[in-house]
């Protein structure tokens, strides 16, 4: 699609010719002249049916964006999986808040607790919000193939550590997006009780990543390999937050 701005020549089917004002993507409003220097018009690029003056039509979410981008993640990660690169792993769990979720993809070594943190690798639900990308040059919606493409141009010295066999970790990866995708994400977070002693961990908590979605009612997921025995108190998923009612409701991530 076109670039727009102010300044760029628009057609609607109505007012006919007209030119932009003013630009806000992200809520996808825009503001226009029609023949008149003193009176602008507010169109709304999603219902409004406008167009570039050659006749390009104007889309605009045209489905309700993902609140999180984790899903999306999980597909580049299967993907580069499946291209050889295996020791690529990704990580999520909320923030203490829990109103926002994080992400982070690291390589080489897999080691859950002492990951290594690489710059651009990592990210946050707060920052995704207002601006939809993962930060490697992509642009918002952007498929699977153009993430991979997009990483691979902004860091290719880390993504080759991914290179390299993990097989156990590649088949526990690809159960979760069979079951996940496209509308749900996984969380490696756990709260730790006061019970003392080794515990099984209860199923991997999974979250939706659309507000339109249920919750999860599918198959159980299992913890991935090399998680048994890092913890030395029992998992219990994290309370749900108290509202001002005093009546117990499900913590709902951003």
């Amino acid at each position: 699609m076109k670039a727009l701005a102010p300044g760029t020549v628009i057609f609607h089917r109505h007012r006919g010719y007209g030119v932009i004002t003013h630009v806000n993507l992200l809520t996808g409003w825009i503001s226009a002249r029609f023949g008149s220097e003193a009176r602008t018009l507010d169109l709304n690029l999603s219902t409004d049916d406008v167009q570039h003056a050659d006749g390009e039509a104007i889309l605009f979410r045209r489905a309700p964006p993902d609140r999180m981008p984790h899903a999306r993640l999980m597909a580049m990660v299967r993907a580069l999986h499946q291209a050889g690169y295996e020791k690529l792993y990704l990580y999520a769990w909320p923030k203490p808040s829990g109103l926002h979720w994080r992400w982070h993809l690291f390589t080489g070594q897999r080691d859950w607790m002492q990951r290594p943190w690489r710059e651009g690798w990592y990210g946050s639900g707060a920052d995704y919000n207002v601006n939809p990308v993962m930060g490697w040059g992509d642009s918002p919606g952007a498929t699977t193939d153009e993430l991979v493409t997009a990483l691979a141009r902004f860091d290719p010295q880390g993504l080759a550590q991914a290179l390299g066999r993990d097989e156990d970790h590649t088949a526990w990866f690809e159960g979760a997006c069979k079951l996940l995708l496209p509308g749900y994400m996984y969380s490696l977070n756990m709260e730790r009780s006061d019970n003392g002693g080794l515990q099984d961990a209860p199923p991997v908590p999974v979250i939706p990543v659309r507000a339109s979605l249920p919750a999860y009612d599918g198959p159980a997921l299992g913890w991935p390999p090399g998680w048994a025995g890092l913890w030395t108190r029992a998992h219990v998923v994290p309370a749900p937050p108290i509202d001002i009612t005093g009546e117990r409701r499900l913590r709902e991530p951003s």
